[in-house]
């Protein structure tokens, strides 16, 4: 099932509420909502990665990989010296 969001900005959302509650319980009832969607927020936030987490994980990655690279060239080189005394013994 699809849902779509609708945002609203504390203004509209008191504009439409006090139409039907009065001024004081849509003031109440908009402070309440914002209160816990930042509560809510705060206990996630630990969830979400930082530009600083983001860049430190590539930097580590690209490490990783350079030092991967670095093996795969060794043990291709190492491979081929091994495959020509190979082939160099089987001649001879």
């Amino acid at each position: 099932m699809k849902t779509t969001a609708m945002r609203l900005s504390n203004i509209e959302l008191f504009q439409i509420i006090k139409d039907k509650l009065g001024e004081k319980e849509a003031k109440s009832l908009v402070d309440y909502i914002e209160t816990k969607v930042e509560d809510e927020f705060d206990g996630q936030r630990s969830m979400y990665a930082s530009k600083e987490d983001l860049a430190r994980v590539q930097g580590a990655l690209e490490t990783k990989i350079e030092s991967a690279k670095n093996s795969v060239i060794i043990w291709t080189i190492a491979s081929m010296i091994a495959l020509l005394s190979l082939f160099k013994f089987i001649i001879n």
